[in-house]
Formats: structure tokens, C-alpha cells, sequence
């Protein structure tokens, strides 16, 4: 497969004990000579959360692995799909989309060659605005301008259709997640939505600066919306994940997996799983949203394939791939 030239490469040691946990493979003739995963724009979760797996595996298994800046699921599964990228991640709305053949990004293009590899964590769609701007709540959002994050990202496919299900005139504007928490802050924007684990960096980064307030929808909104949208579900947002909450809110969530093309060699994606389901803690130290990095959310990917590589490693372990998503 041919890749993208412009990658990341990080190099933090984990200790024999990882090591030795990414068991060589047995026969890498078929093994690419370098790993790309895409992940999304500098200072959203998906950005810190993949470099962080993609360099752990490569320092268990010994390969070069760079984490790609992208516009986030849309394009990670494309990438994927055409070969460009050997992984990604998605989330499960984009990625369903994309596999009938409705991709905004490459509509007509059924994904079919998408792999699944592991289950990563649930997206939260979050706000964040100044405190001085008066607006606590997506209803107080109509009329204003928004940050929803990159072109073709999660946040760029939903809150638009939220927005306008809610009766909401809204301005939206793309970009990524750091350069629009600066928007926000110097007030070129009314407030910045986005959809990520818990927390999202640029989040935290914008609450130790500034007062703020953070919010998502509520669950009367939520009531409205939902079942026209049957991938995303009732969450919640900790209390204790932001500084300025003090109490847990309600949100809208929705599962993000690790993916691979179907060509992908078994024996690189099997140790790739492994790598990643056994070593939860480590998982995460690169991010708190890895808290749900567990091979039982298995169960929370109903239509993708799943690589036989990852096939293997969960069957090894103990847990039912069924039998129609078997890759």
C-alpha cells in the first residue's frame, strides 16, 4: 500500500514488559515496511489517543508506526478504504455511512474492504463557550456562530443536522479543535462544539485559561432527536472531568472503533489488538477516554467485519465474534 508522506513518528520507551507483551510475529515477510494511522486535527482526543496507540504498538512490535493528522472519521475511513492509510478510527455513524455508500467525502464509494480491529471508546458531543457570552445552553446557540471542528469530522456531520432538527439557525465554521478554542477565546466565534472522548484537550486547555461554560444537550432536546438517529445514545459528562462543572450533565454519545483494510496482513493486526487489549493501563495513561478501551465493547460494533487477526485475538480470549462479522 502506498502512504501518506506526512507522518508523525514517536519514540516513548514502555519497558520490557510491553515488549515482551507484543509477541513477535511469526512470519513478516507480508508486513508493510512503515504503519500510518489517521487520526484527527492537534488537540482533539482522537489526535493524542492515536499517536499514543500507534506508538506503543510500534515500540512492542518494533516497526515504525506514525499517527497522520486528518479531518477525522470521514476521512480515516476513506483513507482506509482506498489504501492510503493502513488504520484509523471511527466512529460508528460516519463509518456506517461510509460502508452503504454514502460518504459525504466519497459518496457512490461502498467501504466495503473496512476492517474493525477494536473497540476505542464513546464520542460525547460537548460545547464550550466564554462565561461572559451568556450562553449555557444549545438553545441559546440559535442565532449565533459555531466552531463545529474540522470538514468531514464527527462534529462537522452532526451537530449541523442537530441544530437544524431543533429548529436552530445556526452559523457553522470548520477548523480544527485548537485553532478553534483560540477562536473562541479572541471572540471570533460565538462557541465551539465538538465531539470527542472525555475530556477533550482543547477543553481543559481553554477552562485553565478562561471561565467557561461547558454543556451538551439537554435530555428534552435529546427526547427530539434521537430516534431519528439510532447510532447515537444517552450519556453523561463526569462532574469531576472539568474543573468548571459541578455536576454530571446529560449528553449524546457515540462508539468509536479501531479500523484496518480487509488486505491487512493477520499475524500485524492480530499483535495489534493484543498490544492494545492488554495493555489497558497504559491505554490509559495516553488518555483518560481509553478508561473504555476494553475487549467486552466488542459488542458495541453491529455492522462492521471484523479482521481476522482481531478475530483470532478475541476468540483466544474468551469473547464470541458473531458469526456474520466474522472479516
Amino acid at each position: 500500500m502506498r502512504h501518506a508522506s506526512t507522518k508523525l513518528f514517536l519514540t516513548i520507551g514502555l519497558g520490557a514488559a510491553l515488549v515482551a507483551t507484543g509477541a513477535q510475529a511469526d512470519d513478516r515477510d507480508d508486513w508493510p515496511r512503515s504503519l500510518t494511522v489517521g487520526t484527527a486535527s492537534q488537540g482533539g482526543t482522537y489526535y493524542i489517543y492515536g499517536s499514543g496507540w500507534a506508538n506503543m504498538v510500534g515500540d512492542a512490535l518494533g516497526v515504525s508506526f506514525g499517527a497522520e493528522v486528518t479531518g477525522g472519521p470521514v476521512q480515516n475511513g476513506t483513507l482506509v478504504q482506498t489504501g492510503e492509510h493502513d488504520f484509523g478510527m471511527v466512529t460508528m455513524g460516519p463509518a456506517y455511512q461510509a460502508w452503504i455508500g454514502e460518504s459525504e467525502l466519497a459518496p457512490g464509494l461502498e467501504h466495503t474492504d473496512l476492517r474493525a480491529v477494536f473497540p476505542m471508546y464513546q464520542t460525547t458531543l460537548q460545547i464550550i463557550t466564554l462565561e461572559g457570552s451568556d450562553i449555557t445552553s444549545v438553545a441559546d446557540l440559535d442565532g449565533k456562530t459555531v466552531g463545529v471542528g474540522p470538514s468531514g469530522g464527527t462534529s462537522d456531520m452532526y451537530y449541523p443536522q442537530l441544530f437544524e432538527k431543533l429548529g436552530l439557525d445556526v452559523n457553522t465554521r470548520n477548523g480544527g479543535a485548537s485553532d478553534q478554542a483560540g477562536q473562541l477565546q479572541d471572540g471570533l466565534i460565538d462557541a465551539f462544539a465538538f465531539a470527542a472522548g472525555i475530556p477533550i484537550s482543547a477543553f481543559s486547555q481553554l477552562e485553565a485559561q478562561a471561565d467557561v461554560n461547558i454543556f451538551s444537550f439537554s435530555e428534552e432536546e435529546m427526547d427530539q432527536v434521537l430516534d431519528d438517529y439510532p447510532e447515537l445514545s444517552p450519556a453523561a459528562i463526569p462532574a469531576a472531568v472539568y474543573n468548571s462543572l459541578d455536576e454530571d450533565l446529560p449528553a449524546i454519545s457515540i462508539w468509536n472503533f479501531a479500523i484496518t483494510h480487509q488486505d491487512m496482513p493477520e499475524s500485524l493486526v492480530y499483535e495489534v489488538t493484543k498490544t492494545v487489549m492488554e495493555n489497558h493501563d497504559r491505554m490509559v495513561q495516553i488518555h483518560g477516554a481509553a478508561e473504555e478501551t476494553l475487549p467486552e465493547n466488542f459488542e458495541h460494533n453491529t455492522f462492521l467485519p471484523w479482521h481476522p487477526g482481531a478475530v483470532r485475538w478475541f476468540e483466544e480470549n474468551g469473547y464470541e465474534i458473531p458469526e456474520d462479522l466474522r472479516g
